[in-house]
């Protein structure tokens, strides 16, 4: 889609469809002469968050949306479920333009309402239809106008920029995780992100397991060695900034789990395709701050491996040195995220950043604790865990704290390692994290978990990019 503003009023609009908000609907069908049509409207349904009806006038524009409640719209929340709901009634039909009048939505920060139209609208018309034989008909609507008064004409116009930098980022990070297992390996995935490199501003290099073995990543190799496809470790160094310690960003890049050796049950076992949500995720983020030529230093590191049952596999009980030169005993191949990341954020430490964050599909444990509505948090910094939940809420891409209490660090504790890959049933996603904590060594470093969150209905969602682009820019 083209995203673009215009600046005027309502009954300038000239566009196939149009979006009103239902709080102010008719003193916008005033403007446009289609009152009675749209009071038939209002009278014959109910509105409420996330609601939409359509009304269809004789001339442009032709169908009119009204989106919400009668009450208006309120949290950011609540904006997003309009949209998304407009943006779905659009969509469905045969209109290949749409206008947004901002103005009927009284949102109290232009930019961020613009951003999230912008969003709303390319999340509706994303299609991954590579792999059929018989493409189904796309979508027509190829182009969204936000219309707004001429006083938020700097804020409108950085929300789409904005706005549409996150959407190309959505689409590489969905496209990631919707490839079939077969073609997005750890080679692929380094292929994706050499494409965002740039001369002067972005530089991607790929570490092959013969470096790995050098630098002493024996628990990324573990997890590695029970498959045919090698591991990479890619790193992507994004310099938009000037002298200020970068910000690292590190993602999971299982590209298929079976869970090893403690191979997983059949059923649902498809799904381990979206085991490198992580790795999609930060990549998605790194290139849609790219586009937006973001002020901050930026380095994104994908840990990629694939999780086999092969002859060379790790075994329950064996015991790795990581780069760090701690010892981890594995007690269970299928625990194997952490083996990888743990690795990867001790290499990052060589970038000295001002902070750290891994984003990773970890725990089924997530699952059960928060579901698919909110991503785990965890932090050894107050500071770093505000800011990015803070930056969730803002972003409609929410995230939840949990503690890493020392309490929790004793169901590491191994006979014969510094420690064990694996904590027991309790309190699953904690003792995970409190394993990666262990790697932290003192950089202001988070840990989000997205097992529920990133993919819903086998298809791929590109959270938490939202909220990483929102921390960044508030970084930045």
């Amino acid at each position: 889609m083209k995203f673009s503003s215009k600046f005027g009023d309502v009954s300038a609009a000239n566009t196939q469809s149009i979006v009103i908000a239902r709080k102010n609907a008719q003193a916008a069908a005033k403007a446009l002469g289609i009152e009675d049509r749209v009071q038939a409207a209002l009278d014959s349904t109910k509105g409420s968050g996330g609601s939409a009806v359509s009304v269809f006038a004789d001339k442009k524009p032709t169908i009119v949306a009204i989106v919400g409640s009668d009450g208006g719209v309120g949290s950011s929340q609540a904006l997003a479920k309009d949209l998304a709901a407009a943006a779905r009634t659009v969509a469905g039909t045969t209109a290949r333009d749409v206008t947004i009048d901002m103005a009927s939505f009284e949102p109290d920060d232009a930019y961020l309402f613009a951003r999230q139209a912008v969003q709303a609208f390319a999340n509706e018309t994303y299609r991954f239809d590579e792999y059929r034989s018989k493409k189904p008909k796309a979508p027509t609507l190829s182009r969204l106008v936000v219309l707004a008064d001429a006083e938020s004409r700097g804020d409108v116009t950085r929300g789409i920029r904005h706005g549409s930098a996150i959407a190309e980022g959505l689409t590489l990070t969905k496209d990631l995780g919707n490839h079939p297992p077969n073609v997005c390996d750890p080679a692929f995935l380094a292929s994706e992100a050499k494409k965002m490199a740039e001369p002067g501003r972005v530089t991607v290099n790929v570490i092959e397991e013969k470096a790995m073995e050098k630098h002493g990543m024996g628990a990324l190799l573990s997890v590695s060695q029970g498959s045919a496809r090698p591991a990479k470790l890619i790193i992507v160094n994004y310099k938009g900034g000037k002298t200020q310690k970068p910000v690292v960003l590190i993602g999971k890049g299982i590209t298929f789990d079976t869970g090893g050796t403690n191979i997983k049950p059949s059923p649902g076992m498809d799904e381990m395709k979206f085991d490198m949500g992580g790795a999609a995720a930060v990549l998605g983020t790194a290139r849609a701050v790219i586009e937006a030529k973001l002020p901050i230093n930026l380095i994104t590191i994908v840990a990629a491996a694939e999780n086999m049952p092969g002859s060379r596999a790790s075994r329950p009980s064996d015991v790795v040195t990581t780069m760090s030169g701690q010892t981890v005993e594995i007690l269970n191949t299928d625990a194997e995220g952490r083996l990888v990341m743990c690795d990867a954020m001790t290499y990052a430490e060589r970038y000295k950043p001002r902070a750290m964050i891994d984003v990773a599909t970890l725990t089924g444990a997530q699952v059960v604790a928060l579901g698919a509505t909110a991503a785990g948090l965890f932090s050894n910094d107050d500071d770093l865990a505000a800011a990015l939940a803070g930056a969730g809420d803002r972003a409609n891409d929410r995230m939840w704290r949990l503690p890493i209490w020392d309490e929790y660090q004793d169901a590491l504790k191994s006979p014969v390692a510094d420690m064990k890959n694996v904590g027991g049933r309790e309190a699953g996603s904690i003792t995970a994290a409190c394993f990666l904590s262990r790697f932290a060594n003192g950089i202001p470093w988070a840990h989000i978990d997205v097992a529920g969150p990133a993919f819903r209905a086998k298809k791929a969602t590109g959270r938490p990019l939202g909220a990483l682009f929102q921390y960044l820019l508030d970084t930045a």
